[in-house]
């Protein structure tokens, strides 16, 4: 184990878009357990779309950022976490974490399956993905569903489930020709159309003539006000996010025509996966064997080593990453496998 441990803390709040001068690497000894507790060496971090909402205010200034991690016990002072497990936890953003048992789950080592798979489709990510289409849309076989930001994590793991669900057409809005390629020849997309060449309620109309069933949102503004005009009776709006405005607060309020809602029998619901938490089980039931059978593939980009992690989440709020965007400590292990 190293004898250095290196924590980000958040030391200003941005002003629109986050710089590298908000954030500082404080480093210090390896914390050692106090009793009830253990030491986690981190081998894995996941930055996410929700870390810039929760840097207006949500996290304190001059502490460390919390995050999704994975990592290996190293030091317990608790029969809850025994030594070697690898374990996922939320006191992300360091090189070591000191967590009690009710803090971190120990992850079951799924043969064929990557390690970083937990913090993609089968984490937070892939269960956003898994309840907005399952419980929130209700998505029924044949339905045709939009998504904006389809080359993200979310977005990607949307499409991947979507597909294996039964799902008619799927369309998605990405911002460059490149991410468009990816997202219709791995994913499993039919048409994905860059937001950025024209009016996205034009190329909605084009990509989907006959309209919609189900609009997986991960944006807001313009794409949430294209898709509604689209959808067809009795369609659904999942709101999981609004990235589009997280660096533009005063962006203007989204246009629509309102009576819609009402002509139309719409339903709009947004949610909070961290509700949803009793599904995990389920949602590893669902997808552990697509990816063994290699039906369901991953979609990451992966950064190496812990001191790329304020430039992996920089760059993904830049939209640089193809699918989950992972941080990678170096030699960290593929697998769950004890040591």
């Amino acid at each position: 184990m190293n004898d250095i441990a290196r924590t980000v803390h958040q030391i200003a709040r941005p002003h629109g878009f986050p710089s590298p001068g908000d954030f500082a690497v404080v480093e210090s000894g390896v914390p050692s357990p106090a009793p009830g507790t253990a030491v986690v060496e981190n081998l894995y971090w996941s930055v996410d779309p929700y870390h810039r909402e929760m840097m207006d205010g949500d996290f304190a200034l001059n502490e460390p950022l919390e995050g999704r991690t994975i990592g290996r016990v190293v030091a317990s002072r608790t029969p809850g976490l025994v030594e070697g497990a690898v374990v996922f936890h939320r006191h992300g953003w360091r090189t070591h974490s000191v967590v009690r048992p009710e803090e971190a789950r120990e992850l079951p080592d799924f043969p064929g399956v990557p390690l970083s798979a937990h913090l993609g489709i089968l984490g937070g990510t892939g269960l956003t993905a898994y309840v907005g289409l399952t419980r929130i849309a209700r998505l029924q076989e044949g339905e045709d569903l939009f998504v904006s930001a389809a080359a993200g994590g979310v977005g990607t793991a949307t499409g991947r489930l979507a597909r294996v669900l039964g799902a008619g057409r799927l369309v998605g809005s990405a911002g460059t020709a490149a991410k468009a390629a990816y997202l219709t020849e791995h994913v499993g997309y039919d048409t994905v159309f860059n937001y950025r060449e024209g009016p996205v309620a034009e190329q909605l109309a084009k990509a989907a003539p006959d309209g919609i069933d189900v609009f997986v949102d991960n944006v807001g503004g313009d794409h949430l006000g294209a898709a509604i005009g689209a959808l067809r009776d009795f369609g659904r709006v999942v709101r999981i996010g609004t990235i589009g405005q997280y660096n533009t607060p005063d962006a203007p309020p989204v246009l629509f025509n309102h009576a819609d809602v009402v002509e139309k029998s719409l339903r709009i619901e947004g949610f909070h996966v961290r509700n949803y938490r009793d599904l995990q089980e389920e949602l590893h039931a669902f997808v552990v064997p697509q990816l063994q059978s290699g039906r369901i593939g991953l979609d990451e980009t992966v950064v190496d080593g812990f001191g790329g992690i304020v430039e992996a989440f920089l760059g993904m709020l830049r939209g640089q990453n193809q699918g989950k965007i992972i941080v990678r400590a170096t030699g960290a292990p593929l697998t769950a496998a004890r040591s």
